[in-house]
């Protein structure tokens, strides 16, 4: 699991999957609303990091320089689109819709 005080080396570093492919690079990290703890991350994918995907981070290492995450490339990239409200929040029903997607 990543910390809170790991985060700043998780922003802007590669992201890579269970098989060692890169999948892009974190953009956003999120806290769970009731621990206040690292619950997912953006991460920049497509041509020239165009889209963004989310990631659960609660099995998430960080080995090195970048963050190593327990899914696929594939998987990551496939993930359902989300909105994120103006308060860089996602809402809980965009939070289950991608709970649902990893488990």
């Amino acid at each position: 699991m990543i910390t809170l005080e790991q985060i700043p080396s998780v922003l802007n570093h590669p992201v890579y999957d269970a098989e060692g492919s890169k999948i892009g690079n974190a953009r956003t990290v999120f806290l769970d609303d009731v621990t206040g703890e690292p619950d997912w991350v953006s991460v920049e994918t497509g041509l020239f990091g165009t889209s963004e995907s989310f990631v659960p981070i609660r099995d998430a290492d960080l080995v090195d320089d970048h963050l190593q995450v327990p899914y696929s490339k594939d998987m990551v990239k496939d993930a359902p689109r989300v909105e994120v409200d103006a308060g860089g929040h996602l809402s809980e029903r965009e939070e289950r819709r991608l709970y649902a997607y990893y488990t």
